[in-house]
């Protein structure tokens, strides 16, 4: 760890510029164009989780906008995100959790959750290191779509590693909370397939989380141990899962050749059937 962050309070940006604007207007505008294009029609229930992708936002920023147009309408009333992805840049064994009080991005500061921080790290199984958060793209690019659809809210960001989702699910319950939490699990879809090939999987890795499958491998998703904790405490609390947005690179990019998949869905109480 860089002695500079192990002395700071605050986590700065590390990929502002490269996946996203570092400029804080041409960001607020990029965002505002995203939500704008990527309205959902769909009614659901408010949802209680979501599954976002983590591409740069030329790339994946449609499908996260997608998901992240359906919490807009809950914009006060959340006030906790408690955000989980797969660490890309640190092997890591189990789950980390920052030390520092706050995370940055153009946009301003998003201060940690410091009390359930604190009491999460009694577990005994949960990591206390800024190492692997200093550089980790995928819980950074959701902060600035949680800045615009959100008033003020507290962050309680967890990088995973190797671990089981048995331990993931352990430990999202812990901090699942009520009406003003929101659980988001970042990660993308297949990757460096031919576009065909990628459409198939990540079609057949919609319909498994769909169905709250807990064995999504790594080749399927990138944050495969986030999902199948999530999924599992889908299952333990009786949630639906709904698929709000799918595409890859390819349909982004227009290099077909080898790309990466993105999937939106959201996490919600079943959809209530009334007969006439």
């Amino acid at each position: 760890m860089s002695e500079s962050l192990q002395n700071a309070s605050v986590r700065y940006p590390a990929v502002a510029g490269l996946f996203y604007p570092e400029d804080a207007g041409a960001l607020r505008e990029l965002i505002a164009t995203l939500l704008g294009h990527a309205r959902v029609a769909t009614e659901l229930p408010p949802p209680q989780a979501l599954i976002v992708p983590h591409a740069g936002y030329s790339y994946s920023g449609t499908v996260a906008a997608a998901a992240y147009s359906l919490i807009e309408p809950l914009r006060t009333r959340i006030k906790r995100v408690v955000l989980i992805g797969p660490s890309h840049r640190v092997f890591l064994r189990g789950i980390a959790l920052p030390q520092v009080r706050c995370f940055a991005t153009p946009l301003g500061d998003i201060p940690i959750d410091t009390d359930c921080r604190d009491w999460l790290a009694k577990r005994g199984d949960v990591l206390a290191s800024d190492m692997p958060h200093e550089l980790e793209h995928c819980l950074e690019v959701q902060l600035p779509f949680l800045q615009t659809v959100l008033d003020e809210f507290r962050l309680l960001p967890l990088v995973v590693g190797s671990t089981s989702a048995a331990h993931v699910a352990s430990v999202l319950s812990d901090v699942w909370g009520g009406a003003d939490t929101l659980v988001l699990a970042s990660s993308d879809l297949s990757h460096y397939l031919s576009y065909d090939s990628a459409r198939k999987i990540d079609a057949q890795t919609a319909t498994a989380i769909v169905n709250r499958h807990t064995d999504i491998t790594h080749e399927q998703a990138c944050g495969a141990d986030g999902i199948n904790g999530l999924m599992a405490v889908a299952r333990q609390r009786g949630l639906a899962v709904t698929e709000i947005a799918r595409q890859n690179s390819g349909d982004t990019s227009g290099d077909v050749r080898r790309v990466v998949g993105y999937g939106a869905f959201a996490i919600h109480e079943p959809l209530r059937h009334t007969t006439q």
